[in-house]
């Protein structure tokens, strides 16, 4: 409340602040008594000039954010492709400037198509900035003036009226008929009623009444108020500082990968030292003949087209998901969405509509369920279960037309589209009348308005007057049931007049309330036909009473179905929302929540220690009044049990939780700039549905890159072995680096990537989440690795070795060994699509097109790669006859028989494990 201070430095009369109004100034506590203390005329441009010089600018600074080069570098943090640059550089440093320009080429077109897939860099803080508003309207020395918003100082006054956004945490002196829509900041569904009167020091965001705050619409009403915070020292700037402090996780599979690349990397280096110093010391090679042959060991060993076909497969994913209305801003998150243990999910707009409806209305004698969601007029009314035809209940129809009538907004269609010009509330109550049968527009003609009492906080009711064409006329009010029931002296019931029932009406709304519904109440009072000024003498007595509507944001159609998905599929979802408790419950109810009765408040999660919110933030599926510091200390507590969490949200205070978490989901339709940016997918559709399906996708995407890696491994584990057994042999190499180059780079990344195009697994959708800490390889893709490698050892040494037995040189020899190994790609290939089922079936052997598109590129080009006269000039290969390509086919065919006699050993084993 305001105040008088007779401080000399403002002089007499100025405006201040009681020291019980500090509850809103939580947000600025740098902001010094000063900022809150002004003359009624407002500032002087001089002392506004003081306060700009000393505040600075009302704007949020700008992200950092990082530049093209730094980008293009950050592609080489990749451990695999460091190890093959050291390589390439100690390659040319011996004078292998040919092989050295190859291994650099190849970790080149890595960093590029890193680089191209990688997104735009993070705009979250550029998206908050953008809310703020451009223009502010103020008082400055008794004048009137907009002026830039960035110019607003602590201690300026500022007028807001409908359609401003507030352009400061503005603390409110004069209000009238203020409403706000701060669902960007609160979740709130519908906009909030302001007033004047001080709130306590430790009430939510949500319930601070005497404020507005930066960023914020103003719907309904006028307001003057004293500028309290300014930039970071508002609520959008704590906000931002709050966004600025997290730092993104990275992505479950990027982490396996990373611990894989180590691993790796230490592994392939201290294996090379031991065969270097084997070769040199136990088998006479010069040092210069070794380290050719290490560089050939590494190029083998390491998959360098693995991060290519990791970046490519999520690409497609990406491709995919957009096809199911989720847009992948950032690739990694392709794959998250698929090891999501939980889902964080706000309410409003997400699991609901965001559309205000009624769903429930009550008479005198009986209660009707309401159907239909939004603003659409169409729906249907039952009571008890039955439908029933509203033209038989006579108190229905009065309710309904109060409802219209006294009501200040407009419902809009477009496209199939209906949408509401006013108070939602209000195009709910549109809404409701249609599907009595009532058109609005039409009782407007008939029971034109001639007075208005506007909806003001402080009275909580608004009231109409009508005079219809026979001298008849009628006012009608709205408001609280608590307020109109002390104004009403009777009630209208089965088409009649009786007393008013208090007890009856009271029950009736604990009973709308219990469910989450907004409970609005009607009346009405006949007048005289010369009565054409409404005053509120008018209406504080002698009304009746219609009914009481009951009003929700009700649930999307497909949210418990999604719901009940996720469930099946392992994953816990919870609703995380700055809306009231008892709302949160019934909407959790009626989704079908498993413990929607345990609902945890913001004030109580800030109460909690980390150990107790780890524990109850996993007991706890409904979380209601949550701050955005609240949602991103959820998120924190079950990332710290080990979850991967998703989280979605539409709103301002969504954005640090969004970017805290592994995968931020935000919505695309109704959210704003700041939780799209701090996202790494935005749902076209806003439908939690999507979600599944996007998880769906996820983990088709791990399953794809699984059998890619399990493709790779076992070729570079057979050509490192082929180099091994060569050294430790005292023979010639089997395989030039160059060609190994080809290999790995060519056939072997064409023939992986057509796994990335296979389909979902049948059992995606109902096994458990991933655990976070399970290795990229399981014992089981362990053995397959290192089986599949011998075989390979043995199928390229082998026909190398054939081949020089028959007298062909060593070129011939080595161009033998490339398309065995070629060769024995393609029909692994056929092989890994089916890790534990046959792959000698019809639908096996076809395939699918993309991996028949890839088996007919690496013919071709394993065919240039042999007999093009320019491929001998640069890998040393040479022609081979047909009798021997007839041998190499014979080979993979033998590889394929033996890989599917393993398959059905390893079934037979399984299958006598289980009957023990």
């Amino acid at each position: 409340m305001s105040r008088r201070s007779p401080d000399p430095a403002f002089g007499q009369g100025a405006i201040g602040l009681a020291d019980g109004d500090r509850a809103w100034h939580a947000a600025a506590p740098d902001t010094v008594v000063e900022s809150t203390v002004t003359a009624p005329e407002g500032l002087s441009q001089a002392e506004a000039a003081r306060r700009l010089a000393a505040y600075g600018p009302n704007r949020l600074p700008p992200p950092k954010t990082r530049g093209p080069v730094r980008r293009f570098l950050a592609q080489f943090e990749n451990l695999l492709i460091q190890v093959l640059l050291g390589a390439a550089v100690l390659t040319a440093a011996i004078g292998h400037f040919t092989d050295a320009a190859v291994i650099l080429a190849v970790c080149l077109v890595n960093a590029a198509i890193g680089f191209a897939q990688e997104g735009k860099a993070e705009e979250s803080l550029r998206a908050i900035r953008d809310m703020l508003s451009a223009q502010a309207t103020v008082l400055r020395e008794g004048k009137r003036a907009g002026i830039p918003a960035e110019d607003l100082v602590p201690g300026d006054l500022v007028i807001l009226e409908p359609g401003d956004k507030v352009p400061a945490d503005i603390r409110l002196l004069r209000v009238k008929n203020l409403q706000i829509d701060e669902a960007a900041l609160t979740g709130e569904s519908v906009p909030v009623a302001k007033g004047i009167e001080p709130v306590a020091a430790n009430v939510p965001l949500g319930d601070r009444a005497s404020m507005a705050y930066s960023g914020t619409l103003v719907t309904y009403g006028q307001a003057t108020g004293v500028v309290v915070a300014t930039a970071t020292a508002t609520e959008i700037g704590r906000i931002s500082r709050l966004l600025a402090q997290v730092e993104p996780l990275a992505t479950p599979l990027l982490r396996q990968i990373a611990r894989f690349a180590r691993w790796l990397t230490v592994t392939v280096l201290g294996f090379a030292a031991l065969v270097f110093a084997f070769g040199v010391f136990a088998r006479d090679y010069t040092a210069s003949e070794m380290f050719m042959a290490v560089v050939s060991l590494a190029v083998a060993a390491i998959p360098e087209g693995l991060p290519a076909i990791l970046t490519i497969a999520m690409a497609i994913g990406v491709q995919r998901m957009a096809q199911r209305h989720a847009i992948i801003r950032r690739l990694p998150a392709v794959e998250t969405l698929g090891s999501v243990s939980v889902i964080c999910s706000d309410k409003t707009g997400t699991l609901t509509k965001n559309e205000m409806t009624v769903r429930a209305a009550v008479t005198g004698e009986n209660r009707y369920e309401v159907g239909g969601v939004g603003y659409a007029p169409h729906g249907g009314l039952s009571r008890d279960q039955r439908e029933f035809l509203p033209e038989e209940d006579p108190a229905l129809i009065a309710m309904a037309q109060a409802a219209a009538l006294c009501n200040e907004a407009r419902l809009r269609e477009h496209a199939g589209v209906w949408t509401v010009e006013g108070d939602p509330m209000e195009g709910a109550l549109l809404a409701f009348a249609h599907k009595t049968g009532l058109n609005p527009e039409v009782e407007a003609r008939h029971l034109p308005r001639i007075d208005v009492i506007p909806f003001e906080a402080e009275h909580r009711l608004m009231a109409t007057l009508h005079h219809d064409h026979t001298g008849s006329a009628v006012i009608f009010v709205k408001g609280a049931p608590e307020r109109l029931l002390t104004m009403c002296a009777t009630q209208r019931a089965a088409g009649e007049t009786t007393r008013l029932d208090p007890d009856y009406w009271h029950r009736a709304v604990e009973h709308l309330a219990a469910e989450g519904h907004r409970v609005l109440a009607v009346a009405m009072r006949p007048t005289h036909s010369t009565h054409g000024e409404l005053r509120f003498d008018d209406i504080d007595h002698d009304l009746t009473f219609l009914g009481l509507v009951g009003m929700i944001d009700p649930p999307r159609e497909e949210a418990a179905s999604a719901v009940a998905e996720c469930r099946s599929a392992g994953i816990r979802v919870k609703m995380i929302t700055g809306d009231h408790h008892v709302t949160a419950r019934a909407i959790a109810a009626q989704i079908g929540f498993a413990n929607s009765r345990d609902v945890l408040t913001g004030p109580e999660i800030e109460a909690l220690s980390e150990p107790e919110l780890r524990r109850r933030a996993w007991e706890v599926d409904v979380f209601a009044r949550a701050a955005p510091e609240h949602k991103l200390r959820l998120v924190e507590a079950l990332q710290a049990e080990g979850h991967v969490v998703a989280m979605t949200g539409d709103g301002v205070n969504d954005a640090p939780a969004l970017r805290r978490a592994d995968v931020g989901v935000a919505m695309g339709v109704k959210g704003t700039e700041a939780a799209k940016e701090a996202a790494e997918t935005v749902l076209a559709d806003d439908n939690f549905a999507s979600i599944v399906a996007a998880v769906r996708e996820g983990r088709t995407v791990y399953d794809n890159l699984k059998k890619a890696i399990v493709f790779l491994l076992p070729i570079n584990g057979g050509e490192s072995l082929s180099i091994v057994a060569a050294i430790l042999l005292g023979l010639t190499l089997p395989i030039t680096p160059l060609q190994i180059l080809w290999v790995n780079m060519v056939s072997s990344v064409a023939l992986a990537l057509a796994l990335a195009f296979e389909p979902t697994e049948p059992d995606a959708m109902s096994r458990p989440p991933r655990a976070l800490r399970e290795p990229l390889l399981s014992g089981f893709l362990a053995w397959r690795i290192a089986m599949v490698s011998t075989l390979f050892l043995l199928g390229i040494f082998g026909m190398f070795e054939w081949a020089i037995v028959k007298g062909m040189e060593v070129a011939e020899a080595r161009t033998i060994a490339v398309n065995t190994l070629v060769v024995l790609e393609v029909f692994y290939l056929f092989s890994v699509r089916y890790l534990r089922t046959p792959s000698l079936t019809i639908k096996g052997v076809l395939g699918t097109r993309p991996v028949l598109i890839a088996v007919a590129t690496v013919v071709v080009l394993q065919f240039i790669f042999t007999y093009a006269s320019v491929m001998e000039r640069f890998f040393d290969t040479r022609p081979v006859a047909f009798q021997d390509g007839a041998v190499i086919l014979a080979v993979g065919i033998a590889l394929l028989v033996l890989l599917e006699l393993e398959k059905r050993v390893m079934a037979f084993l399984r299958s006598r494990r289980a009957l023990r």
